[in-house]
């Protein structure tokens, strides 16, 4: 049986071990090499001379050593015990792998994703005696205080079930039986088993119909991303990416956050483990990390496994949505998985394609992003779910013609382009508003239950946009001229882009109360200073000079806007009403000069 196939290594190239005597085995199989017991992967097949890239240190590793196949591809474990655990990119458990292990993971652990001792209570929600489907709910676990994992039938089985009672339980006990119609008895656990390689089974595949909800005005105003929608953040070092992936998975409008830390700085990953226990979810009131799975393969980790994490990742993300909830997954930096691809296909001899890449890297992270969407769920009952995925690009030197950011830009519909100067300046996000695009739009008025409400927010949306190109066209003008060459109207347009870049667009994710900002806030935000904007063109019009209008005590209550609690909105919507005195009383003022 090729499950227990028997190869011996003949050479090893860094993270790629070359092993012969592998006749039988098959492409993506697991194998363990050496007597370290190392993970790895087939990556080719030559007869019987298999290509393993190896997911943990080579060294000391040499010819002659022995490879067993394990038979099966890399899969992961699904199944109550996901949420709060904080995995490496082949998912094994950080937190045990400490306290057994200390610092460092040591060569060749083999630890379970999910706890084989912890026990869960499990309420069913089907009677037995009943035919059931592959994607059936049959039961319910009470996870965190803020998620049912719902136990589903896997989605190759289907007859009638028996012995499901209410009960605690182990993830590997078995809680009930299906019976096929040949007769063939298949016993069902509450964990499943997926290969990461495989995109999950789904009924349909479905059209987007609203948007993702981040709180971060740049983005749900001007560039929004659809639920089950895909966006790339591609910057220069230093402009933001890891911050705003961190705002998204803190604020993000999902039942669960799937965190992949791809390659990055240990200190980033930190910062979210040390940040996301005390953050708490605005909706629930309980810590972030009640909803969220994170996955951890930073920089000194071995490379190959940056691969697997990314894999990892998407798998757990598809396993949740499956349950019928909106999922929203966050790599943070598939740069780092396109140069792991890179080096794995150095070693392997294959023709480089463009800067050194291999010549499918495009065709990978396609297949990756198109994992996303809103989908029909399998089985009963009738569910429909979502999956984002917002994935950070790090280019050399923020060159976005990069084969990376470009083999992205051709799958995902937003562009959320992050420019250095922004960040030199201290406006965060530094979502560049000229070169961003969002392909959702269309789907802003969903956010309002007020239809009226929605179209109009669509239409200052437009408005402030256009406020914001012609400030760009004026800018080379004024730093030639001066701003008093230019004509009074021309002098509102930049002083309320100015209020729209530093009142609106900038915002402070450290602030209690700014880091977060609902779509009504939004609304009533921008509507003011677009306001202002019309009655300050009123009374240009009626001979008002625009350093009078400058300087009405008003400018300071609209910068302030963005402060004010949500559950005081209706202040926001009390300055138009000033606004409209402090003007009456100015025009008054120059009929009677």
């Amino acid at each position: 049986m090729s499950g227990k196939k028997t190869g011996t290594i003949v050479k090893v190239a860094g993270p790629v071990v070359i092993a012969e005597g592998m006749l039988g085995s098959r492409m993506y199989d697991v194998v363990r090499v050496s007597k370290y017991n190392l993970i790895g992967e087939i990556v080719e097949l030559k007869g019987d001379t298999a290509s393993i890239q190896v997911y943990e240190d080579t060294i000391s590793v040499g010819p002659g050593e022995p490879v067993v196949d394990t038979g099966a591809p890399l899969s992961v474990e699904l199944g109550p015990g996901l949420i709060e655990s904080i995995y490496d990119g082949i998912q094994r458990p950080l937190d045990t792998l400490y306290k057994a292990q200390g610092d460092h993971i040591l060569r060749g652990s083999q630890l379970p994703g999910l706890s084989r001792e912890k026990k869960w209570h499990l309420k069913p929600v089907i009677k037995n005696g009943i035919e059931v489907a592959g994607g059936d709910i049959i039961g319910e676990v009470q996870e965190t205080p803020i998620l049912l994992h719902k136990i589903m039938i896997p989605p190759n089985i289907s007859g009638k079930i028996e012995g499901l009672k209410e009960g605690d339980y182990t993830v590997e006990q078995n809680i009930a039986t299906v019976t096929a119609g040949d007769g063939q008895k298949h016993e069902i656990k509450m964990m499943q088993k997926w290969p990461v390689r495989m995109g999950r089974t789904v009924k349909q595949r479905l059209a987007p119909d609203s948007i993702l909800q981040t709180g971060q005005r740049v983005i749900d105003t001007f560039f929004p991303i659809a639920k089950g929608g895909t966006a790339c953040v591609p910057g220069p070092f230093g402009s933001g990416k890891t911050v705003i992936q961190h705002q998204l998975a803190k604020w993000v409008d999902a039942d669960v956050v799937v965190y992949v830390g791809c390659g990055e700085r240990g200190n980033e990953m930190t910062d979210v483990l040390m940040e996301f226990p005390e953050l708490k979810d605005p909706r629930s009131g309980q810590p972030l990390m009640k909803r969220s799975v994170l996955i951890a393969n930073t920089s000194d980790m071995p490379v190959a496994a940056r691969e697997a994490s990314v894999y990892t990742g998407i798998t757990i993300a598809e396993y949740f949505r499956d349950m019928g909830y909106t999922v929203a997954l966050m790599a943070d930096s598939t740069s780092r998985w396109a140069e792991a691809m890179r080096e794995i296909s150095t070693r392997l001899e294959e023709m480089p394609a463009e800067e050194g890449y291999p010549a499918y890297l495009a065709a990978r992270i396609a297949s990756f992003y198109e994992r996303a969407g809103r989908i029909e769920c399998l089985g009963k009952p009738q569910r429909q779910a979502y999956l984002s995925i917002i994935g950070a690009v790090s280019p050399p030197g923020g060159d976005l013609s990069d084969s990376v950011v470009q083999a992205t830009l051709h799958v995902v519909k937003v562009f959320w382009s992050l420019m250095g100067k922004l960040a030199y300046q201290r406006h965060f996000p530094t979502i560049d508003w000229l070169t961003s695009y969002s392909f959702y739009k269309q789907y802003l008025p969903s956010c309002f239950k007020d239809k009226e409400k929605g179209q109009e927010m669509v239409q200052l949306t437009q408005e402030a946009m256009g406020l914001l190109e012609q400030e760009s066209q004026l800018a080379e003008i004024v730093r030639l001229v001066g701003s008093e060459a230019i004509s009074p109207t021309d002098r509102m347009v930049l002083q309320t882009s100015k209020s729209i870049r530093e009142d609106y667009l900038h915002q402070n994710a450290f602030h209690e109360v700014d880091t977060y900002t609902s779509m009504e806030k939004q609304y009533e935000m921008l509507k003011t200073i677009l306001h202002f904007h019309k009655k300050g063109l009123e009374a240009i019009e009626n001979d008002v000079d625009t350093e009078e209008i400058f300087k009405l005590a008003i400018c300071q209550d609209i910068a302030r806007a963005k402060f004010v609690p949500e559950e005081q909105i209706e202040t926001i919507s009390k300055i138009k009403d000033k606004i409209d005195k402090e003007f009456k009383a100015q025009l008054s003022g120059a009929k009677n000069a």
